[in-house]
C-alpha cells in the first residue's frame, strides 16, 4: 500500500504554478546563483528565498570591467595615426565615467581635452547632417543659438540656447561639448541615447567648424586654425606606415624610393672607400 502511494504521488500531473513532482530535480534546477534569475528551489539552494533574491538581483560590474567589444585597438607599436584611432571600439559603445552633476561637468571640462577622431571631409558631413536634426532647431544653423524655436515670428523658448561662437565656447574644452551632449544642460535635453559615440565627437567637430567659419579660419580635414587640438587627417595621411591599408598604397613608388635610397647609400659608400 506505502509503494503505491509513493509511485502515484510521484506522477502527481502539475496545475497552474506548480510542476507537479520532478524526477531529479537537482538536474533541472541550478544550485549557482544566476544573475538577473530567480530560480529558487528549496531542496537545492543554499541560504534562504531572501538570500537567493539578493545575489539574482542585477549588480554593478567591477570597477574597471570593459564591455565586450569596447575596447580600444590600440597597439603598441602605434605612430601618429594610430594613435588617433586607437580609442575606436569595436562596438562603438565607449563607457562614460562621470556623472550627471556640475562637479562631474567641471571634472569632465578639464579631463576631456581632445577629441579622438581626426578631422576628416566624410566626418564633417555627417555632423552636419546629425547637428541639423538634433542641434539646429535650438541652436541655429551656424551655431549661434538662434534656431527656429526662438524665431522672432512667434516661437517661444524658455530660455535662450547656447550661443556657440562666442569667444567662451570656441575657448571651451571638448569635455563641455561631450558632457552637455551626455547629458543635456539646462532645458536642454541629454542626447547620449540618440548619437553615437562617433556620431558625438563628428558633432563637435562641425560645431568646431562653425566657429572657424564664423572667424574667418579654417578647421578642415587639411588644415586647422582654430585651435590646437582637432587634428586634420590631411596632416596625419604623410605617414603611408599609420594609415590603413598603406602596403597597398604607392608600393611601386615604395620599392623606387628604397631602390634609389640604396644607390644613393651605396654611392656615398664608394665615394667614401675611394
Amino acid at each position: 500500500m506505502i509503494s503505491l502511494v509513493i509511485i502515484f504521488s510521484a506522477c502527481s500531473p502539475s496545475k497552474g504554478d506548480a510542476p507537479g513532482h520532478e524526477y531529479m530535480p537537482d538536474m533541472f534546477h541550478s544550485t549557482a546563483y544566476e544573475a538577473n534569475t530567480v530560480n529558487y528551489y528549496r531542496y537545492n539552494t543554499w541560504g534562504s528565498k531572501e538570500d537567493y533574491m539578493k545575489y539574482a538581483m542585477p549588480r554593478k560590474p567591477v570597477a574597471g570591467t570593459i564591455a565586450r567589444g569596447a575596447a580600444g585597438m590600440g597597439r603598441s607599436d602605434a605612430g601618429d595615426m594610430a594613435q588617433h584611432f586607437q580609442s575606436m571600439p569595436v562596438s562603438g559603445s565607449v563607457p562614460y565615467y562621470y556623472e550627471d552633476t556640475e562637479e562631474e561637468r567641471t571634472r569632465a571640462m578639464e579631463e576631456i581635452t581632445t577629441n579622438p577622431y581626426p578631422i576628416t571631409a566624410d566626418g564633417l558631413v555627417d555632423g552636419k547632417n546629425l547637428y541639423e536634426i538634433f542641434c539646429g532647431i535650438c541652436h541655429g544653423p551656424a551655431g549661434g543659438g538662434l534656431g527656429y524655436l526662438v524665431r522672432d515670428d512667434g516661437g517661444v523658448y524658455p530660455a535662450a540656447p547656447a550661443n556657440m561662437l562666442l569667444p567662451e565656447f570656441v575657448a571651451a574644452s571638448e569635455g563641455r561639448f561631450y558632457h552637455a551632449i551626455m547629458y543635456g544642460k539646462n532645458v536642454m535635453g541629454g542626447y547620449g541615447d540618440k548619437l553615437g559615440y562617433e556620431e558625438r565627437w563628428n558633432v563637435i567637430h562641425y560645431i568646431r567648424s562653425l566657429q572657424a567659419q564664423d572667424q574667418k579660419l579654417s578647421y578642415d580635414e587639411n588644415e586647422n586654425t582654430l585651435n590646437s587640438v582637432g587634428v586634420p587627417y590631411g596632416t596625419l595621411a604623410h605617414d603611408d606606415h599609420d594609415m590603413p591599408g598603406s602596403a597597398d598604397h604607392g608600393g611601386d613608388d615604395h620599392d623606387e624610393s628604397d631602390h634609389s635610397h640604396d644607390e644613393e647609400h651605396s654611392h656615398d659608400h664608394d665615394e667614401s672607400h675611394h
